[in-house]
């Protein structure tokens, strides 16, 4: 498995518009991408700012499905002028430990 982090600060004026876009984009991602296997989307409490993606995918092949999609393409020219900074890491996926079965 491939998880996917990213860490967005967000230009003040459009932290609510921003919020909306992602989560959209979270939603589409998860419906319609067989590879994506979680889109969480964090907000920090103390910096409205800064927005944080956990995202899972099957492999590299699925990630690049969703950087290809449709609605991921919209959002990102969408919100290109929104973000101050972005910052993205890859990991693979050791141990996918879950309640009850540790």
């Amino acid at each position: 498995m491939l998880v996917v982090v990213v860490k967005f600060h967000i230009h003040p004026a459009h932290v609510q518009a921003f919020r909306q876009a992602i989560v959209a984009n979270a939603t589409q991602s998860l419906a319609t991408e067989p590879g994506c296997r979680q889109f969480d989307v964090c907000c920090d409490p103390a910096d409205p700012t800064l927005v944080f993606l956990y995202e899972v995918y099957d492999d590299e092949s699925a990630f690049q499905v969703h950087l290809q999609s449709a609605h991921f393409v919209e959002m990102n020219v969408i919100t290109a002028d929104w973000v101050s900074s972005k910052q993205i890491w890859r990991y693979t996926r050791i141990a996918p430990l879950e309640r009850g079965t540790a």
